[in-house]
Protein backbone atom coordinates (compact mmCIF):
# COMPACT_ATOMS: atom_id res chain seq x y z
CA UNK A 1 0.00 0.00 0.00
CA UNK A 2 1.82 3.21 -1.10
CA UNK A 3 0.87 6.45 -0.26
CA UNK A 4 -0.42 6.98 -4.25
CA UNK A 5 -2.39 3.73 -3.52
CA UNK A 6 -3.91 4.50 0.03
CA UNK A 7 -5.51 8.30 -1.27
CA UNK A 8 -6.75 6.72 -4.07
CA UNK A 9 -8.44 4.06 -2.31
CA UNK A 10 -9.88 6.22 0.50
CA UNK A 11 -11.12 8.78 -1.66
CA UNK A 12 -13.07 6.39 -4.01
CA UNK A 13 -14.58 4.96 -0.68
CA UNK A 14 -15.30 8.34 0.36
CA UNK A 15 -16.84 8.85 -2.81
CA UNK A 16 -18.57 5.54 -2.90
CA UNK A 17 -20.79 6.28 0.35
CA UNK A 18 -20.86 9.85 0.47
CA UNK A 19 -22.17 10.34 -3.11
CA UNK A 20 -23.62 7.34 -2.17
CA UNK A 21 -25.64 8.34 -0.12
CA UNK A 22 -26.85 11.61 -1.94
CA UNK A 23 -28.58 8.79 -4.50
CA UNK A 24 -30.14 6.77 -2.14
CA UNK A 25 -31.61 10.04 -0.91
CA UNK A 26 -32.66 11.92 -3.95
CA UNK A 27 -33.26 8.95 -7.18
CA UNK A 28 -36.53 7.38 -7.55
CA UNK A 29 -37.71 4.53 -5.97
CA UNK A 30 -34.59 4.01 -3.62
CA UNK A 31 -34.97 2.04 -0.07
CA UNK A 32 -33.93 6.29 1.16
CA UNK A 33 -35.90 7.94 -1.13
CA UNK A 34 -36.60 11.30 0.57
CA UNK A 35 -35.26 10.77 3.72
CA UNK A 36 -33.52 14.20 4.12
CA UNK A 37 -30.37 15.98 4.70
CA UNK A 38 -29.65 14.72 8.23
CA UNK A 39 -29.05 11.41 6.72
CA UNK A 40 -26.91 12.91 3.94
CA UNK A 41 -24.80 14.47 6.54
CA UNK A 42 -24.23 11.56 8.83
CA UNK A 43 -23.33 9.23 6.27
CA UNK A 44 -20.74 11.79 4.10
CA UNK A 45 -19.16 12.00 8.15
CA UNK A 46 -19.59 8.09 8.19
CA UNK A 47 -17.78 8.33 4.80
CA UNK A 48 -14.70 9.82 5.61
CA UNK A 49 -14.35 7.68 8.64
CA UNK A 50 -14.33 4.63 6.52
CA UNK A 51 -11.39 6.10 4.02
CA UNK A 52 -9.24 7.57 6.81
CA UNK A 53 -9.68 3.87 8.53
CA UNK A 54 -7.94 2.43 4.98
CA UNK A 55 -5.90 5.12 4.34
CA UNK A 56 -4.76 6.90 7.25
CA UNK A 57 -2.13 4.55 8.05
CA UNK A 58 -0.59 4.99 4.65
CA UNK A 59 -0.97 8.52 3.59
CA UNK A 60 -2.16 10.57 6.33
CA UNK A 61 -5.80 10.34 4.65
CA UNK A 62 -5.93 13.99 3.11
CA UNK A 63 -8.83 12.77 0.36
CA UNK A 64 -8.76 16.98 -0.60
CA UNK A 65 -6.61 18.92 -2.52
CA UNK A 66 -7.45 21.80 -0.29
CA UNK A 67 -6.08 19.99 2.50
CA UNK A 68 -2.94 18.59 0.85
CA UNK A 69 -1.85 22.24 -0.11
CA UNK A 70 -3.24 23.37 3.18
CA UNK A 71 -0.96 21.16 5.02
CA UNK A 72 2.02 21.86 2.52
CA UNK A 73 1.65 25.28 3.43
CA UNK A 74 1.50 25.05 7.18
CA UNK A 75 5.07 22.88 6.45
CA UNK A 76 3.38 19.64 7.41
CA UNK A 77 3.89 18.12 4.75
CA UNK A 78 6.31 18.33 1.64
CA UNK A 79 5.42 20.20 -1.32
CA UNK A 80 6.81 17.51 -3.54
CA UNK A 81 4.39 15.15 -2.73
CA UNK A 82 1.56 17.52 -3.36
CA UNK A 83 1.12 16.35 -6.91
CA UNK A 84 1.10 13.02 -6.35
CA UNK A 85 -1.67 13.18 -4.00
CA UNK A 86 -3.83 15.09 -5.83
CA UNK A 87 -3.61 13.09 -8.49
CA UNK A 88 -4.43 10.40 -6.61
CA UNK A 89 -7.40 11.80 -4.91
CA UNK A 90 -8.90 13.10 -8.37
CA UNK A 91 -8.73 9.33 -9.88
CA UNK A 92 -10.37 7.92 -6.96
CA UNK A 93 -13.02 10.44 -6.97
CA UNK A 94 -13.82 10.06 -10.16
CA UNK A 95 -13.94 6.22 -9.59
CA UNK A 96 -15.90 6.55 -7.13
CA UNK A 97 -18.69 8.55 -8.45
CA UNK A 98 -18.78 5.75 -11.55
CA UNK A 99 -19.33 3.19 -9.21
CA UNK A 100 -21.99 4.71 -7.85
CA UNK A 101 -23.55 5.27 -11.37
CA UNK A 102 -23.17 1.52 -11.28
CA UNK A 103 -24.89 0.68 -8.01
CA UNK A 104 -27.39 2.90 -8.76
CA UNK A 105 -28.08 2.33 -12.68
CA UNK A 106 -31.51 0.99 -12.62
CA UNK A 107 -32.61 4.36 -10.17
CA UNK A 108 -30.81 6.61 -12.88
CA UNK A 109 -33.14 5.45 -15.01
CA UNK A 110 -36.21 5.81 -13.26
CA UNK A 111 -35.38 9.68 -12.38
CA UNK A 112 -36.65 12.42 -14.37
CA UNK A 113 -35.38 15.25 -12.60
CA UNK A 114 -31.88 16.29 -14.00
CA UNK A 115 -31.22 18.63 -10.68
CA UNK A 116 -31.77 15.65 -8.23
CA UNK A 117 -29.56 13.03 -10.91
CA UNK A 118 -26.80 16.13 -11.02
CA UNK A 119 -27.02 16.35 -7.13
CA UNK A 120 -25.26 13.06 -6.44
CA UNK A 121 -22.49 13.50 -8.20
CA UNK A 122 -21.93 17.15 -7.75
CA UNK A 123 -22.62 20.21 -4.89
CA UNK A 124 -24.78 22.96 -6.20
CA UNK A 125 -26.37 26.61 -3.85
CA UNK A 126 -29.95 26.75 -2.84
CA UNK A 127 -29.63 30.19 -4.09
CA UNK A 128 -27.33 30.77 -6.66
CA UNK A 129 -25.30 33.97 -5.62
CA UNK A 130 -21.45 33.39 -6.63
CA UNK A 131 -20.15 35.89 -4.26
CA UNK A 132 -21.90 34.52 -0.79
CA UNK A 133 -21.40 30.69 -2.37
CA UNK A 134 -17.24 31.31 -2.72
CA UNK A 135 -17.39 33.01 1.08
CA UNK A 136 -19.35 29.56 2.35
CA UNK A 137 -17.01 27.06 0.40
CA UNK A 138 -14.03 29.22 1.90
CA UNK A 139 -15.25 28.95 5.39
CA UNK A 140 -16.28 25.37 5.38
CA UNK A 141 -12.94 24.98 4.45
CA UNK A 142 -11.50 26.81 6.95
CA UNK A 143 -13.16 24.79 9.95
CA UNK A 144 -12.15 21.95 8.63
CA UNK A 145 -8.28 22.27 8.07
CA UNK A 146 -8.18 24.52 11.21
CA UNK A 147 -10.13 22.08 13.16
CA UNK A 148 -7.70 18.98 11.95
CA UNK A 149 -4.56 21.44 12.65
CA UNK A 150 -5.78 21.12 16.93
CA UNK A 151 -7.08 17.60 16.57
CA UNK A 152 -4.54 15.24 18.56
CA UNK A 153 -3.88 11.76 19.59
CA UNK A 154 -5.23 10.42 23.10
CA UNK A 155 -2.94 11.36 26.23
CA UNK A 156 -2.69 9.83 29.73
CA UNK A 157 -1.32 12.49 32.20
CA UNK A 158 1.92 13.93 31.86
CA UNK A 159 3.87 11.38 30.16
CA UNK A 160 1.69 11.85 27.56
CA UNK A 161 1.36 7.59 26.29
CA UNK A 162 -1.00 7.88 23.77
CA UNK A 163 -4.26 5.84 24.02
CA UNK A 164 -4.37 3.32 21.09
CA UNK A 165 -7.66 3.85 19.72
CA UNK A 166 -7.24 2.10 16.89
CA UNK A 167 -9.53 3.00 14.09
CA UNK A 168 -11.66 4.89 16.39
CA UNK A 169 -9.24 7.40 15.96
CA UNK A 170 -10.76 8.12 12.85
CA UNK A 171 -13.90 9.32 14.51
CA UNK A 172 -12.93 13.28 15.50
CA UNK A 173 -12.78 14.04 11.01
CA UNK A 174 -15.82 12.09 10.57
CA UNK A 175 -17.56 14.29 13.42
CA UNK A 176 -16.04 17.18 11.79
CA UNK A 177 -17.16 16.24 8.55
CA UNK A 178 -21.05 15.99 9.81
CA UNK A 179 -21.19 19.19 11.83
CA UNK A 180 -20.04 21.26 8.96
CA UNK A 181 -22.84 19.77 7.06
CA UNK A 182 -25.59 20.24 9.50
CA UNK A 183 -24.56 24.00 10.41
CA UNK A 184 -22.92 25.35 7.35
CA UNK A 185 -23.70 22.94 4.44
CA UNK A 186 -27.50 24.38 3.94
CA UNK A 187 -26.06 27.06 1.29
CA UNK A 188 -23.56 24.83 -1.37
CA UNK A 189 -24.22 21.48 -0.32
CA UNK A 190 -20.53 21.88 1.31
CA UNK A 191 -18.02 20.51 -1.29
CA UNK A 192 -15.42 21.65 0.76
CA UNK A 193 -13.38 19.72 -1.31
CA UNK A 194 -12.51 20.65 -4.79
CA UNK A 195 -12.14 16.79 -5.90
CA UNK A 196 -15.10 15.95 -4.00
CA UNK A 197 -17.00 17.51 -6.61
CA UNK A 198 -14.75 18.27 -10.03
CA UNK A 199 -13.98 14.44 -10.22
CA UNK A 200 -17.67 13.22 -10.34
CA UNK A 201 -19.06 16.20 -12.28
CA UNK A 202 -16.64 14.72 -14.77
CA UNK A 203 -17.85 11.71 -14.49
CA UNK A 204 -21.51 12.93 -14.84
CA UNK A 205 -20.62 14.79 -17.96
CA UNK A 206 -19.32 11.84 -19.60
CA UNK A 207 -21.23 8.75 -18.69
CA UNK A 208 -24.60 8.31 -20.61
CA UNK A 209 -27.32 8.40 -17.97
CA UNK A 210 -30.80 9.56 -18.98
CA UNK A 211 -32.62 13.01 -18.76
CA UNK A 212 -29.08 14.11 -16.85
CA UNK A 213 -29.09 17.48 -17.86
CA UNK A 214 -26.38 20.12 -17.72
CA UNK A 215 -23.02 19.58 -15.90
CA UNK A 216 -23.31 23.16 -14.64
CA UNK A 217 -19.53 23.81 -15.68
CA UNK A 218 -20.63 27.56 -14.77
CA UNK A 219 -20.76 26.85 -10.77
CA UNK A 220 -18.12 24.43 -10.92
CA UNK A 221 -15.14 26.64 -10.13
CA UNK A 222 -16.69 27.55 -6.76
CA UNK A 223 -16.47 24.33 -5.45
CA UNK A 224 -13.28 24.25 -6.47
CA UNK A 225 -11.34 27.55 -5.78
CA UNK A 226 -13.58 28.30 -2.07
CA UNK A 227 -12.20 25.04 -0.09
CA UNK A 228 -8.55 26.05 -1.44
CA UNK A 229 -8.81 29.75 -0.40
CA UNK A 230 -10.14 28.35 2.93
CA UNK A 231 -7.67 25.96 3.44
CA UNK A 232 -4.82 27.97 2.66
CA UNK A 233 -6.49 31.00 5.40
CA UNK A 234 -6.49 28.29 8.05
CA UNK A 235 -2.88 27.22 7.27
CA UNK A 236 -1.55 30.72 7.35
CA UNK A 237 -3.58 31.95 10.78
CA UNK A 238 -1.81 28.63 11.68
CA UNK A 239 1.54 29.99 11.10
CA UNK A 240 0.56 33.16 12.84
CA UNK A 241 -0.39 31.16 16.07
CA UNK A 242 2.44 28.97 15.89
CA UNK A 243 5.00 30.80 14.47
Amino acid sequence: MTPFMAEFLGTMLMILLGDGVVANVLLNDTKGNNSGWMVICTAWGFAVFVGVVVAGPYSGAHFNPAITIGLAIAGKFPWVNVLPYICAQMLGAATGAFLVWIMYFDHFKRTKDSASILAVFATGPAIRNYKVNLTSEVIGAFVLLLTIFYTTGGEITATKTPIGLGSVGALPVAILVVVIGLSLGGTTGYAINPCRDLGPRIMHAILPIPNKGSSDWAYSWVPVLGPVIGTVLAALLFLQLHP
